[in-house]
Order: C-alpha cells, then sequence, then structure tokens
C-alpha cells in the first residue's frame, strides 16, 4: 500500500477519535473559544486533542467540490511560489486562497487552499512533489473537507 490516509468507519476506531472532530467542530463553530472547553465538553483531554487534531478528519456531506488545505514553510526566493502553484495546478488542483506571511529569516509560510475534485493523482503523491520543489522546505495538509 503506497497511501499513507485510508478510509476508516468510525465504529472501528476508538471513541476518542471522533470526540477531536467533535472538540475542532466546536472551536471551528465559535461555540467554544477554548481548546481546553472543547476538550472538557467532549470528554477528552487537551493533550488527546492536539495529538491527533491535524490527523483525524470527517468527510463533509452534501458538497460539490473536495477542499484541501496545505501548509509550507517556502525559502525566500524568487518563484518559489510560482512553482508550486504550478505544480498544484499541474496535478489536477484548482487553487481557492493563497495566505502567504512575510519572510522571516529567509523563510515564509504559506497556506493554501484548493479545490482537489479533479486531482490526477494522491494527496501523498502531491505532498511528494511539493517536497520535491527546490526552495519547499516544510510540506504537509492540514485538512481535507
Amino acid at each position: 500500500m503506497n497511501s499513507e490516509y485510508l478510509i476508516v468507519h468510525k465504529s472501528v476506531l476508538p471513541d476518542c477519535y471522533e470526540r477531536v472532530v467533535r472538540a475542532r467542530e466546536l472551536i471551528r463553530t465559535g461555540a467554544v473559544r477554548e481548546v481546553s472547553e472543547a476538550a472538557r465538553m467532549v470528554g477528552i483531554s487537551r493533550s488527546t486533542y492536539y495529538k491527533y487534531k491535524d490527523f483525524i478528519f470527517a468527510p463533509s456531506e452534501n458538497t460539490a467540490c473536495k477542499k484541501a488545505i496545505f501548509s509550507m514553510l517556502l525559502s525566500h526566493e524568487r518563484g518559489v511560489l510560482g512553482r508550486v502553484l504550478n505544480c498544484l495546478s499541474d496535478k489536477g488542483a484548482n487553487i481557492l486562497t493563497i495566505m502567504q506571511n512575510p519572510p522571516i529569516g529567509e523563510r515564509a509560510s504559506v497556506i493554501i487552499s484548493a479545490d482537489i475534485t479533479g486531482l490526477t493523482e494522491g494527496i501523498d503523491a502531491i505532498i511528494a512533489a511539493l517536497f520535491s520543489i527546490g526552495g519547499v522546505e516544510r510540506a504537509g495538509l492540514l485538512d481535507v473537507e
């Protein structure tokens, strides 16, 4: 198996995974303001929330497109962001938003949201392709909807 991602029915997973998703949703919707409050409401520890929050995603229902949020750390060189955008486009992603912080210490963090409905390759391959671009120091998946 080449993929790092699996689709698993929640009935075979420990209950804490679903609780992490519920806690993240409470924070996202503004029902709570702090992680500790969300964790307490769903019955998990803060450490459990932080341990799994970046690795567990719930699929959205009734969505016409599938979205992914990528986080990257790019070196402050001309053309790096352009190569990243071209790479995503070449793989079938449609860029929705780009958030780039000013470079600090010759590095800039970038968050890109993209419609990934038309991807020609899996997410693992996309992240590997991003890593192979000169100037990309770190690349990862923050969320999938």
